[in-house]
């Protein structure tokens, strides 16, 4: 499965909450970024810990809207982020960018930005 598959792959799962399926293709050793507290996660448990908390309290959904890869071997998504609270109240509706590293064939890194970040 090529580095693109595997991310949209792993839009579609989390949007359908299957964390297990997100969770398998991603390294061991994966630092996430925390986009609730800030910081990142370590460790496909700290992952997947991160998102239990996260879906008690708000209904994420993220659409990729293109999937480009960079001159260094990272990748980066630009994503339409829609969140709700359990009421369904809107909190966020924004274009922001999600950055990945691949090591092993596995997701080892993700960072968030509001601005797409380019690396020279």
């Amino acid at each position: 499965m090529s580095e693109r598959e595997i991310l949209t792959a792993a839009y579609r799962d989390f949007n359908a909450r299957d964390i297990e399926a997100v969770v398998s293709r991603m390294h061991p050793e994966v630092e996430w970024a925390n986009g609730m507290e800030g910081g990142h996660v370590h460790g496909k448990d700290a992952v997947r810990n991160y998102w239990t908390r996260q879906f008690t309290t708000l209904k994420p959904r993220v659409d990729p809207l293109s999937i480009d890869p960079d001159e260094h071997n990272n990748w980066t998504v630009t994503v339409h982020q829609v969140v709700h609270d359990l009421q369904g109240n809107l909190l966020v509706d924004a274009t922001v960018y999600h950055t990945y590293q691949f090591r092993d064939g596995l997701i080892a890194r993700m960072d968030i930005s509001q601005t797409r970040l380019f690396t020279a």
